[in-house]
């Protein structure tokens, strides 16, 4: 899965030098921006996924959903 994904006219990735972090670019990646600082909750991103109406994120803590761009996140519970 990848690190980084396409969102309408931004990009999201996961911080290449701390990945608990992720970074918005509106620029096609030539400059980056916070967009989620992290927290011990979320843990460490390894993988980004669109899924329409919400942005996926595998942590070492579990599955993560976003409904607003990354800026939150909550954990995906099983039914």
């Amino acid at each position: 899965m990848p690190t980084m994904i396409s969102l309408g006219s931004e990009m999201l990735r996961i911080n290449p030098k701390d990945n608990k972090k992720l970074e918005y670019s509106t620029n096609k990646g030539l400059t980056w921006h916070p967009r989620f600082a992290g927290n011990s909750g979320v843990g460490v991103f390894s993988d980004l996924m669109d899924a329409g109406k919400e942005i996926l994120g595998t942590t070492d803590k579990g599955l993560f959903y976003s409904t607003n761009k990354g800026l939150a996140w909550h954990v995906r519970k099983r039914n």
